[in-house]
């Protein structure tokens, strides 16, 4: 089987802090990963690491079965969609312009460009009129919305999400979450999504996987995580999680 993304044998330092020593992760195409645990535990360290943005000291990471040392880092990231907190919009672009950024580096033409991004703006559940607006003029969620859909925008077969709705109000992040399900089961897209919250990690999740001090201490579906937590660790991460959740 070709894993959408793989990391083998992985080492990674910074300074004289060893966060991952010999990790291993394999992500299989479509399925959709959350993954939580404590604070510095190397969550955004193994996100980082699949799109290049990290270099790994030892070990391997492939995308779609070939290690991404060797390829072209901008055309690698392009091909792998990335969302995180606060949207990282540019804010001198408008939003249709913003959206196509990505688009027009891979130098497709005007009317290609703006039949995509039409045709995204109606995936993200935003209305036409909010193109010409700039992202200071969004609210949190359309902000989030249209991050999302400028990720989208190559039509990317993998997704990462760093904590995508951590700076947005609950009732906003309910409706992201939802609008998450929905997506991921009509694209079909493989996503790795971190987040400190452990209900989101439980409703979005079809795996996932618990972290503590740079090692996996548990990479299941939601119900056995809850049900059978594999480490005293896991056990205490749920101690407060309601099984109401799931």
């Amino acid at each position: 089987m070709t894993f959408e993304v793989e990391l083998r044998g992985v080492d990674k330092s910074f300074g004289e802090k060893h966060l991952l020593r010999n990790f291993n992760l394999s992500v299989m195409p479509g399925e959709f990963v959350t993954a939580v645990g404590s604070s510095g535990c190397g969550k955004t360290t193994v996100l980082k690491l699949m799109n290049g943005l990290l270099s790994p000291d030892a070990g391997q990471v492939l995308f779609r079965g070939e290690d991404i040392a060797g390829q072209d880092q901008n055309k690698l990231r392009r091909r792998i969609g990335y969302v995180i907190q606060g949207t990282g919009l540019f804010p001198h672009l408008r939003v249709r312009d913003n959206i196509a950024y990505v688009l027009r580096l891979d130098g497709a033409d005007d009317h290609s460009i703006t039949a995509r991004v039409e045709e995204l703006v109606g995936v993200v559940r935003l209305r036409p009129e909010i193109l010409d607006r700039y992202p200071r003029e969004l609210s949190g969620g359309q902000g989030q919305r249209v991050g999302l859909a400028r990720a989208l925008a190559a039509a990317p077969p993998l997704l990462l999400m760093d904590e995508p709705f951590g700076a947005v109000d609950d009732i906003t992040r309910h409706e992201l979450q939802g609008e998450m399900k929905r997506i991921h089961a009509e694209l079909g897209i493989t996503v790795f999504f971190i987040t400190h919250d452990i209900a989101e990690a439980m409703s979005l999740g079809n795996r996932v996987m618990v972290m503590n001090e740079g090692l996996i201490e548990q990479f299941d579906t939601p119900e056995r995580v809850l049900h059978q937590p594999a480490t005293d660790f896991v056990a205490r991460l749920l101690s407060n999680y309601s099984t109401a959740c799931v």
